[in-house]
């Protein structure tokens, strides 16, 4: 910032994230109905080519409104709204805990006890074959939803609950409208599009180390617009409170900070690279043991 002192102008909401997040729950309603007299091998047909792409895009749409990205934080509480309304497509309520989780994932990167980021002993442990490793990035979603519960739970507020019960509402409303098929649809987009995806590729892309001293990368390749630029992920830990829509100008006017750093093109390549690679497995990440004050969200 002393150097470029230009990037704090763009420490702004990105307003056409709300339009696009409303046009996204607006698809993927559509293909609810679409789907609910389909036959079973269409409904899981598109539940992963096209539901589980839109699915993975709004938690990532999730993402950037968990950083106050569409209202600005001056209107903390209308990002927190924002937010349940973009996970109703998703199936299961994840809005507000992940803001929780994330916020201490950025102030305290690869703290033991407090970053759930980082794999359970057990995940190091158990998947360090190929097939294992494979298995365990089809099951990203389930260990993504159990390891806050066994690193460090928190105690439910207000908001997680009102989280789950308008999700609850919505699945139901689902499912009396359009049936078993539409629910299947939602729920399978959302698993699908959280394991084995190219898109997920984004999870092991951004913090394991396949070279040693660099903890955290970032992608420059076409899945970016798809995902809200989360690929921009140096620029993004550097600066969190600029929107993923302008982490490519951060990138450009700081380009002597980022150019040379290691950097990926294919998550496809990151996800192969990762099970064939036996160097590198869920252990492969930099683990903080964090001194003094520790101040959670």
């Amino acid at each position: 910032l002393a150097k470029h002192p230009e990037i704090k102008a763009l420490m702004k909401p990105d307003y056409n994230l709300i339009w696009v997040v409303v046009l996204m729950v607006l698809a993927q309603l559509t293909a609810f109905y679409l789907v609910k007299d389909l036959d079973w091998k269409w409904v899981v047909f598109w539940a992963y080519v096209f539901g589980s792409c839109i699915s993975h895009s709004m938690t990532l749409a999730i993402h950037e409104i968990s950083h106050n990205s569409a209202f600005g934080n001056c209107k903390a509480m209308w990002n927190r709204w924002f937010g349940i309304f973009a996970n109703l497509p998703l199936g299961l309520p994840y809005s507000i805990s992940f803001k929780r989780y994330h916020m201490d994932h950025h102030r305290y990167l690869g703290g033991d006890g407090i970053d759930v980021d980082i794999p359970t002993n057990f995940e190091g442990w158990f998947f360090c074959t190929r097939f294992r490793k494979f298995i365990w990035i089809v099951l990203q979603p389930f260990f993504y939803a159990i390891r806050p519960l066994c690193i460090n739970p928190k105690p439910i507020t207000r908001l997680e609950i009102i989280n789950l019960v308008a999700q609850l509402a919505f699945d139901v409303a689902i499912y009396y409208l359009w049936g078993v098929k539409s629910i299947f649809y939602m729920l399978a987009g959302s698993v699908l599009g959280l394991g084995l995806h190219p898109i997920s590729g984004h999870f092991i892309a951004e913090h394991y180390m396949f070279l040693k001293g660099h903890e955290t990368y970032s992608y420059y390749g076409p899945l970016n617009l798809l995902t809200f630029n989360v690929g921009y992920h140096n620029e993004h830990h550097d600066f969190p409170n600029i929107p993923g829509k302008s982490l490519p100008l951060v990138k450009k006017i700081a380009a002597e900070y980022y150019d040379n750093l290691p950097q990926y093109n294919s998550w496809i390549k990151v996800l192969y690279d990762f099970v064939m690679d036996d160097t590198i497995s869920p252990y492969s990440r930099m683990k903080r043991q964090l001194k003094g004050e520790v101040e959670q969200e």
